[in-house]
């Protein structure tokens, strides 16, 4: 079945991109989403807990604010409705396949040819919008497989299993393993919560809205947009200390430790929760209620290597047996592969995973060469530290709008980004990248297995949407339709 666009993907980025596609005009498209339901990160991201770091008149659509968000800093249920209440209110739902997952896109005669399991799609243009966090890793370790009670990721949650009383492992203490451990320590036998390395947790600064407060942002829209404005300003400032001033982050560090010797009154279990490394270098968390849960008499925190795991529980290297009834892996994603699995063929036969077997790039987190009429959202550089990555998406998905009207309007059978371009592009974010607080001595998820950040947006998010405003067609080589 043919198409002129096919998006990958129904997160943030797909929902989003089929709106403005549809505001265009544009309704020959299609949206494939391997799962049930939409919503992405958001959808799969069940664990008890799971809410967004970013404040909810932030962590929105710009063309269709929320007035009545319950709270400043909004929980996992109500982000995905509104996900639905967008793609309902705007018409997306009817162009979306459930259940259709892709398992290859190549590029053939001026056309992707995508495959998945309900059969093949042709479309002129090509969009994913797989995001950067939608594969959970499990970590090698020896004996995993052998584990005999319920064991699952984070980002799979089980909720069958019945956790009260039971003896609880969690490996990982990143950004969802803080948000379980508050909710899962009270009701558990014992928690056990193995640290490889120790994050940067400060306060987050949430509350309920108050019904007053919810009503006048409805009756007086400015007051949400001024809300989202001050907001945005806020936390844009904090770029300063990620990308352009990494000594700034000492400020921000001291004022951690203040708040940790306020919350751990224990100075052995204290000084395990100190960071051996820069602030900001790995992400930095809120919370409010992790550090007061691991002071708890039934939560452990264990600092030593896992050694292996056992059918009965966990043993570290110090030869120690954890005894374990559930086990709980809240370590994180394949957030450097973008569109792995799938393989994507451009070109003359070349594929993507080729292409980026050095790591992943693309013009602006974009465009590809060797990959004619693909898009990208949320691709390579284009992860943020400080500020809403909507607002970046939807820079991007402007950007992809220039671009196909832009090939509308001069006929355009395909466009394809310039390699010197790209190669300049991925130079220019690679200098910048060494000045940043993200290169400063940590391993993370913004690197690849060979130590090159890749994800991040080395500069304000104001930059990009400025460098992204619309398209510069001497960055492209184009080929125009035949009759």
């Amino acid at each position: 079945m043919a198409h002129s666009v096919v998006i990958i993907g129904g997160g943030f980025g797909g929902i989003g991109m089929a709106i403005r596609l549809r505001q265009a005009g544009i309704e020959d498209f299609v949206i494939l989403e391997k799962a049930d339901g939409l919503g992405g990160t958001w959808r799969d991201n069940t664990y008890p807990g799971a809410a967004c770091d970013v404040p909810s008149h932030l962590y929105s659509f710009s063309f269709e604010p929320k007035t009545d968000w319950s709270r400043r800093f909004p929980a996992q249920p109500e982000i995905l409705e509104y996900l639905w209440h967008c793609a309902r209110k705007y018409g997306v739902l009817s162009h979306i396949r459930f259940g259709t997952e892709v398992t290859e896109a190549r590029f053939e005669d001026g056309f992707w040819r995508v495959s998945t399991g309900e059969g093949e799609l042709v479309s002129r243009v090509l969009i994913s919008a797989c995001g950067q966090l939608n594969r959970p890793t499990l970590p090698s370790i020896e004996g995993r497989e052998s584990f005999d009670g319920p064991s699952f990721h984070s980002a799979r949650w089980d909720h069958g299993v019945e956790l009260a009383g039971k003896r609880v492992a969690i490996i990982g203490t990143g950004a969802s393993a803080i948000q379980i451990v508050p909710e899962i320590a009270e009701k558990v036998g014992h928690l056990s919560l193995f640290q490889r390395s120790a994050p940067y947790v400060i306060e987050k600064p949430d509350r309920p809205y108050r019904g007053w407060e919810k009503a006048l942002f409805a009756a007086v829209p400015s007051v949400q947009g001024m809300s989202r404005a001050k907001i945005y300003a806020l936390y844009e400032s904090r770029a300063l200390g990620f990308v352009k001033y990494p000594r700034l982050m000492e400020v921000m560090r001291r004022k951690f430790i203040k708040g940790l010797g306020e919350q751990v009154p224990d100075a052995g279990l204290r000084k395990a929760l100190v960071p051996d490394y820069p602030m900001g270098c790995k992400r930095i968390l809120i919370s409010n209620d992790y550090y007061p849960a691991l002071s708890r008499s039934n939560v452990e925190l264990v600092t030593d290597g896992i050694a292996r795991i056992t059918p009965g529980g966990v043993t570290t290297e110090d030869g120690r047996e954890h005894e374990v009834d559930v086990l709980i892996y809240a370590t994180g994603f394949l957030s450097t592969e973008f569109l792995s699995p799938m393989k994507v063929v451009g070109r003359g036969g070349r594929e993507l995973n080729d292409a980026w077997k050095h790591g992943a790039e693309a013009h602006l987190g974009i465009t590809v060469n060797g990959f004619p009429n693909l898009f990208l959202l949320y691709g390579p550089y284009t992860n943020l530290g400080h500020n809403s990555i909507i607002y970046m998406l939807e820079s991007q998905i402007r950007y992809v709008m220039g671009c196909l009207d832009a090939m509308r309007r001069a006929g355009l059978e395909s466009i394809e980004v310039r390699a010197d371009v790209q190669d300049a592009f991925g130079k220019e974010m690679q200098e910048r990248l060494h000045s940043t607080v993200w290169e400063a001595g940590c391993d993370s998820w913004y690197m690849t297995s060979e130590g090159k950040v890749v994800n991040n947006w080395p500069g304000f998010t104001f930059a990009y949407r400025r460098a992204t405003r619309r398209p510069d067609p001497r960055d492209f080589q184009a080929r125009r339709a035949t009759i």
